[in-house]
């Protein structure tokens, strides 16, 4: 039995199966599901991809790994938040249970 259970969410709707019932998603993807929701939904992720200063944007990464680190799922210390290309970012960590998530943002 999973611990952690949600329903799959991709561009921000509910992904549906063939018969229209929406899919679940469990133990690790559910946690780098809430992860990335997490992220998005604090409004940190706007200000970093508006912002131009080197400095500024590092502060803005700390600030989202700080709140990542404050999920009781991850082994603390592993979040890291690295930028792929300008508005792209990768987002891991290591879960308590379930070993590595990874998000795009």
């Amino acid at each position: 039995m999973s611990a952690y259970v949600d329903l799959l969410i991709q561009d921000n709707d509910l992904v549906l199966d063939p018969s229209r019932q929406p899919l679940p998603v469990a133990d690790r993807a559910s946690i780098a599901q809430d992860i990335a929701h997490m992220i998005r939904d604090s409004g940190l992720l706007v200000t970093l991809l508006a912002e131009r200063d080197r400095l500024k944007q590092r502060d803005g990464i700390q600030r989202l790994e700080l709140l990542m680190e404050a999920d009781e799922r991850l082994v603390p210390g592993t979040a890291l938040i690295t930028q792929e290309q300008p508005g792209r970012f990768r987002v891991t960590a290591k879960t308590l249970e379930f070993g590595s998530i990874e998000v795009s943002l």
